[in-house]
């Protein structure tokens, strides 16, 4: 028996793609012992070059009409059984995790048997590779190449990553953005001229603003501060919730001030609603949070003039105004000043002391840097609560683009309003795709994704912010709507758990903080955890990817987007930049953009006077 079994393997042995034989079996488990003829590292067969013996690589175990898939987990001490594991030297070691199994050149992921003790254990080669990977017809995208395998395109399903959800999780420099830049290339990409998905809607929050260049061919961009071809940002304070603009108008507020506020917002849209009659709605089921146009100008003035109010007569019924002020301008009324004891004027009884919070709001409406949010633009209502325009223009250039992708560069809001204007804009698009679903504008017929950048800083696991609230709401009821997730963060620990658990597709790059790889070690089926072990050395621009969209989980080499395609996420070239020569410098300029709170401001405006040439030729 064993004099047959060495013949086996002396015939086997001259079969390039062999690798070794099974020892030991537990479960999906195996405990392969590599053959002495097989040199580690890499190994040409047909003309293709594969890895041969590492984590992460593929391998093939016949079983007559089907064949079995697995991969290497672990290599050398950790692999050798524990029957042997005084005598290490007896043999290199492997140890597979079973995935699945082909028959007919058809994949299907789980095993239906076992291999024997002995059976031949063989390098899975380019064909074996299509096998697993290749994946037919319409539905997936190419995002690289298999980094054991080159040759082999790595694909993704991608109606499992927008339904699913996804998360692209890797430290600073590991190449997280220049990877969504290719997966959203990937979806835009045009053959002849058309694109393969014309009707792909994404919206990306964009909040260094890398992605503006990069994407400008097939985005349409949306910023506070906007350049050329790009447009002005504006969000309606008035969609917002209630829960959410109030903190941030008049701060600190207690039950009763809180409803003084409320009941006046209230009063004022249902005085709009009867002004302008808006479609849907019905007067009795209107909310403080109904998205409805106010004036916060009106709001003011009318809370004002409560607080300020004083009266005069026997019965301190009439009003002891002098002048009326001028609500648009924030021009406060002017009432004679209170008397003492009973001589008159008299204070409002009604006044219920907030005058530090309208002027808080008289402050915020005064202050340019939130002009977007408080003044946006034909969404600005006036004190009648009219506007140019409602927000079915708003949704139409964030949902209803040409373009496949709409970016809102928030790299201009201020930090104190970030979080909350983040939450606002969440909701604003959940909300109307929730609402519009039985129609052909919403999400079921025509599904969102939303990418946002740097999730960690608004998602965080301790946080109780609307945005956090929407980033959960969307992850947990998303998929019934059509709204999908691609979450895109350096610092995975910091992330809500719920949220992250909801990823079903994850873009595992380099992570060296050990918190962040526990956090993602739990995340592979399979029993794969230890392929997260090389996180730490993964190089740039590569990818572990498991979950939903993967048919198996894969290490891949992302590709790299063409250098006018890939964001400004770069890091600054510091060899380059301290061995030119010295320049002049102009630091006028740097205090002018810090006053402005703007890169672009200047601090020497130049009028130039363009004159048309003239280059039709003239007779001497």
């Amino acid at each position: 028996m064993m004099g047959r079994r060495a013949k086996f393997n002396t015939m086997l042995s001259h079969d390039p793609t062999y690798l070794g034989t099974v020892e030991g079996v537990a479960g999906s488990e195996l405990r392969v012992q590599q053959a002495p003829s097989v040199a580690s590292g890499v190994s040409l067969i047909h003309g293709h070059s594969y890895r041969v013996g590492q984590v992460g690589s593929f391998v093939r175990v016949p079983q007559g009409y089907v064949d079995l898939y697995g991969v290497i987990s672990a290599v050398g001490a950790d692999a050798v059984p524990e029957t042997l594991s005084g005598d290490v030297a007896s043999g290199r070691w492997l140890r597979v995790e079973l995935v699945g199994e082909s028959l007919g050149g058809s994949f299907e992921r789980g095993i239906s048997q076992y291999p024997n003790v002995g059976d031949a254990v063989h390098i899975a080669i380019e064909g074996d590779l299509a096998a697993l990977y290749g994946v037919p017809g319409e539905g997936h995208l190419i995002i690289g190449n298999l980094s054991s395998a080159e040759s082999i395109p790595a694909r993704v399903g991608l109606n499992e990553l927008v339904t699913r959800h996804a998360a692209i999780l890797g430290s600073t420099g590991s190449g997280k953005s220049t990877t969504v830049s290719s997966i959203l290339w990937a979806i835009a990409a045009q053959v002849h001229g058309i694109s393969s998905y014309a009707s792909a809607r994404i919206l990306m929050l964009d909040v260094h603003g890398e992605y503006s260049a990069a994407l400008a061919a097939i985005a349409e961009v949306y910023s506070v501060e906007p350049r050329e071809g790009q447009h002005e940002l504006c969000i309606p304070y008035w969609a917002l919730d209630s829960a959410d603009l109030l903190p941030f108008l008049a701060g600190a507020l207690n039950d009763n001030q809180e409803q003084a506020f409320l009941d006046k917002i209230l009063a004022l849209k249902t005085k709009s609603h009867e002004t302008q009659a808006f479609a849907g709605v019905e007067a009795e089921s209107i909310t403080v949070d109904t998205p409805i146009p106010f004036s916060l100008r009106r709001l003011w003035y009318e809370l004002i003039h409560t607080e300020l109010a004083t009266f005069e007569g026997d019965q301190r019924d009439q009003i002891a105004i002098v002048s009326d002020g001028v609500a648009e301008e924030l021009e406060a009324p002017v009432f004679r000043p209170h008397g003492m004891g009973a001589a008159g004027p008299f204070l409002n009884p009604n006044a219920l002391g907030i005058r530090r919070q309208l002027n808080l709001l008289r402050s915020r409406l005064k202050d340019s840097r939130y002009g977007f949010l408080l003044s946006p633009g034909p969404w600005t209502p006036d004190l009648d609560g009219i506007t140019s325009e409602d927000l079915d223009a708003l949704l139409r250039g964030w949902l209803g683009s040409p373009k496949p992708i709409t970016i809102l560069d928030l790299s201009g809001v201020p930090s104190a309003v970030l979080e909350r204007l983040i939450g606002s804009i969440l909701r604003i698009v959940y909300e109307a795709l929730y609402w519009s679903r039985e129609k052909t504008e919403g999400g079921q017929t025509r599904p969102l994704l939303v990418v946002m950048e740097e999730a960690h800083r608004y998602v965080s696991k301790e946080s109780n912010s609307t945005a956090a609230d929407m980033a959960r709401r969307i992850a947990k009821e998303g998929r019934k709507y059509g709204v999908g997730a691609l979450l895109v963060s350096q610092r995975p620990s910091e992330i809500d758990e719920t949220v992250l658990s909801q990823c079903g597709t994850l873009f595992a790059m380099r992570l060296t903080n050990p918190h962040d790889r526990a956090r993602v070690q739990g995340t592979l089926p399979d029993g794969l955890g230890s392929l997260l072990d090389s996180l730490p050395i993964l190089r740039t621009g590569e990818a572990i990817v498991t979950g939903e969209s993967a048919r198996l989980p894969m290490r891949c080499r992302i590709s790299l987007p063409s250098l006018n395609h890939r964001p400004n996420s770069s890091d600054p070239d510091v060899t380059a930049g301290w061995t030119v020569g010295r320049r002049e410098e102009g630091y006028e300029r740097v205090v002018a953009s810090w006053r402005g709170q703007s890169p672009l401001a200047v601090a020497v405006p130049t009028d130039i006077e363009r004159i048309a040439v003239d280059d039709e030729p003239h007779e001497d």
